[in-house]
C-alpha cells in the first residue's frame, strides 16, 4: 500500500457522513507505519474501543470503511478463532466480529455486513510473517507469502464489495 496522508484517509470513507469522518481519531504515527507491508491500514479508536477503521487501496484509489466491533464474551485460552481475511487463528479475544454499515440506500435503512477480523487489524503483518498471533502455533500452509497476500487481498476486496454493493 502506498503511504497515505490524513486528508487522503479522511476523504476515502464510503460509509460515513462528513461529520462522522471529521470525528475519526486517526493513528498518530502515520509516517511510521510499514506501508510497504500493508494491504490495508487498520486501527481501533483508542477513545472508543467499539470503533475500528479500515482503509485499503483498490484500483489506485483509497476506500475507507468504518467498523463497529462487537464485544462478545471472552473465550478460554484453549479456544481459537480465525480471521476471515488473513486466516490467522488467535486465542482468547484475538478475533472479533466487526460490522460495517453498507453504502447507499441499504446503509440508510440500517443494513450492515460483518466479518470476523483480527482485533488488532494487523492481518497484513500476520500474512507476511512479520507478526505472530498470541498463542503461537500458526497453521502450517504450503502457500508462499505472496500467495497468502493475494488470498488476503481477495478476501478484503470481497468484504469491501459487500459493503459497497
Amino acid at each position: 500500500m502506498r503511504p497515505a496522508t490524513e486528508h487522503d484517509i479522511r476523504a476515502s470513507f464510503v460509509n460515513c457522513s462528513k461529520g462522522e469522518v471529521k470525528r475519526i481519531n486517526l493513528p498518530k504515527d502515520l509516517a511510521d507505519h510499514p506501508w510497504g507491508d500493508l494491504d490495508f491500514l487498520g486501527w481501533r479508536d483508542p477513545g472508543a474501543p467499539e470503533r475500528a477503521y479500515l482503509v485499503a487501496e483498490r484500483d489506485g484509489l483509497l476506500v475507507g470503511v468504518a467498523l463497529r466491533v462487537t464485544s462478545g464474551a471472552s473465550r478460554g485460552f484453549t479456544s481459537r478463532s480465525m480471521c476471515s481475511l488473513c486466516l490467522t487463528t488467535h486465542t482468547s479475544g484475538g478475533v472479533a466480529l466487526m460490522t460495517a454499515r453498507r453504502t447507499g440506500e441499504a446503509g440508510r435503512q440500517g443494513n450492515s455486513v460483518g466479518q470476523y477480523l483480527c482485533t488488532d487489524l494487523a492481518c497484513s503483518l500476520y500474512t507476511r510473517g512479520k507478526k505472530e498471533a498470541a498463542g503461537g502455533a500458526a497453521i502450517d500452509e504450503s502457500l508462499t507469502p505472496e500467495e497468502k497476500t493475494a488470498r488476503t487481498k481477495a478476501n478484503l476486496y470481497s468484504f469491501l464489495d459487500k459493503v459497497t454493493e
